[in-house]
């Protein structure tokens, strides 16, 4: 899976001193293509944008682009999928 990360850009956190090790680095997808959720409205809702790599797939929240972002292997955002088709995450 880590292949996936071979071409992206890597961030160093603010926080990060240089001296302790202490640090965390964010790969930023700045050549991945993101689609927004059909269901936004533009209104600042609660929106996601989903981008599809050939082994990963990357989601985000529409309002924070430069945020993190989750990873999910193909098998994993599949199970997501169906879980949410069949209304698994239903409340």
């Amino acid at each position: 899976m880590m292949d996936v990360f071979e071409n992206v850009t890597w961030k160093k956190s603010t926080r990060s001193d240089g001296q302790t090790g202490n640090c965390l680095e964010m790969a930023v997808a700045d050549r991945a293509t993101w689609r927004k959720s059909s269901r936004s409205d533009n209104n600042g809702g609660q929106c996601v944008e989903v981008a599809m790599a050939e082994v990963a797939v990357g989601v985000r929240d529409s309002k924070d682009p430069n945020g993190a972002v989750l990873v999910f292997t193909a098998d994993e955002w599949t199970a997501f999928l169906s879980g949410a088709k069949a209304g698994e995450f239903d409340r």
